[in-house]
């Protein structure tokens, strides 16, 4: 299965990653917004390109879906490179609390600058960028207390630049979701469509399933074997997809499998958090 066949890349993204090159000059630190479970494939690196050396802040974010050793690699790894990450859960709103004092932390020598210009100003004003589906909209709306920005399962739901007022001195730039025009290998691709950062839609659900169970097989195959009570020992990856299938009914006319629906049910159950905190990638990766 080549994603990098898979023509994904809408013109909006490309318009949204002009803005954010306009707009860079307009803000102190970034947010940038990564899935705790594929860290390395959800860091976008044209963003990286267009930041360079702007302050920043890696929000490693779904921390509730990751491994949290994992996650904490992760962490301990941005650290020795002088880059502060810090894991939160949009969703329930852990750790959101700690984006503003972080970000002044790391603004410490800008403010100071500041006071010694007699500039009063104490706002800081973010831009927050991301892939899409990662969570930057959940975040804006869990910050604000109010549905200031759009949300929704499907990727690039955010189409245009808001600013949020946070409170009196943070203000929050929203930019919509973007990936990038090819993938460096095929790897990244499928973390991102299994994750759900690529549209369902222009993929074949089936081989992406195959392809999970070859992933998660390689991770730990008791996550497999605990969640749907079957043997992966020395069974080809079909073999296994088949078990799975027929513990959970998946039976077409004749006992054939129904590789749709089964596939549907795994994909989802990946990404509901159902087969356990799982990280698709590590540092050592």
């Amino acid at each position: 299965m080549d994603i990098n066949n898979i023509n994904w890349y809408p013109g909006h993204m490309k318009k949204a990653i002009d803005k954010i090159k306009e707009n860079i000059k307009l803000v102190d630190i970034v947010l940038v917004l990564v899935d705790s479970r594929i860290v390395k494939s959800s860091m976008n690196p044209v963003l990286d390109e267009i930041l360079k050396d702007k302050p920043k802040l890696i929000l490693l974010n779904k921390m509730d879906m990751a491994d949290p050793k994992i996650t904490q690699n992760w962490i301990n790894y941005f650290s020795k490179k002088g880059i502060v990450a810090l894991p939160i859960d949009s969703k329930n709103g852990k750790n959101l609390d700690k984006i503003e004092p972080v970000s002044r932390k790391i603004l410490e020598d800008v403010l100071e600058n500041r006071k010694n210009k007699n500039i009063k100003s104490e706002t800081i004003r973010m831009m927050i960028v991301g892939i899409p589906n990662v969570g930057k909209s959940t975040i804006i709306n869990k910050l604000s207390n109010r549905q200031s920005a759009k949300t929704g399962n499907t990727p690039g739901v955010t189409k245009s630049n808001q600013w949020i007022r946070i409170k009196s001195k943070f203000e929050l730039l929203d930019t919509p979701g973007v990936l990038w025009p090819k993938f460096e290998d095929n790897e990244i691709g499928l973390n991102l469509a299994f994750t759900g950062a690529i549209k369902d839609e222009i993929l074949d659900e089936e081989n992406l399933a195959f392809k999970l169970i070859e992933k998660l097989i390689q991770i730990d195959p008791k996550i497999l074997e605990d969640r749907y009570s079957i043997d992966t020992t020395g069974k080809e990856t079909i073999e296994i997809m088949d078990d799975i299938a027929i513990r959970r009914g998946c039976l077409l006319k004749g006992k054939n499998i129904d590789y749709f629906k089964v596939s549907t049910i795994l994909i989802d159950e990946f990404r509901k958090t159902k087969l356990g905190r799982i990280s698709l990638e590590d540092v050592c990766d």
